[in-house]
């Protein structure tokens, strides 16, 4: 029984951020928020400390360095309004600190899948490449081929 205990206790603040999550996503799209700076936003996950003292809600949308300052500062704006919406929402002793932070791990893996991307690409040009100088100059693919064949097999041939 103890070890259930320990294990619902673990447990808890994964719980306890999906549920701020779900009703955070909630209350922006029913556009219940009148602040114009929040744009379009996907909340990608939400972590809370293991106290339920601080909850990080991690959050990411389109637009440039500009847009994403502005959309920061209605967040922060708006922190308290959502505060007492998750509050009166959810079954909590206390309501832990609302913290919005832009999800940076998602602009990682977009700019590496666009590094792949990129590779790739660059790939497949040298690999054309390289089959039209062959088209085009038959003596390098002879000499291509003579260059495989070594002296030593021409003395195997001879004995």
């Amino acid at each position: 029984m103890h070890f259930e205990f320990l294990v619902a206790l673990t447990h808890r603040p994964e719980r306890v951020g999906d549920q701020i999550r779900q009703e955070l996503s909630e209350l922006l799209s029913r556009g219940v928020v009148h602040d114009p700076g929040i744009g379009f936003i996907t909340l990608t996950r939400v972590k809370v400390s293991p106290d339920l003292q601080l909850a990080r809600v991690y959050y990411t949308m389109m637009g440039d360095a500009a847009v994403r300052r502005d959309t920061a500062k209605a967040l922060e704006r708006a922190t308290p309004f959502f505060r007492r919406q998750v509050g009166s929402r959810l079954q909590l002793r206390r309501v832990p600190e609302l913290e919005f932070r832009f999800d940076e791990s998602v602009a990682h893996q977009d700019r590496i899948e666009q590094i792949l991307r990129d590779l790739h690409e660059e790939e497949a040009q040298r690999a054309a490449t390289i089959a039209g100088a062959e088209q085009q100059d038959p003596a390098h693919t002879a000499e291509t081929q003579d260059q495989d064949h070594t002296p030593h097999d021409d003395d195997d041939e001879h004995r």
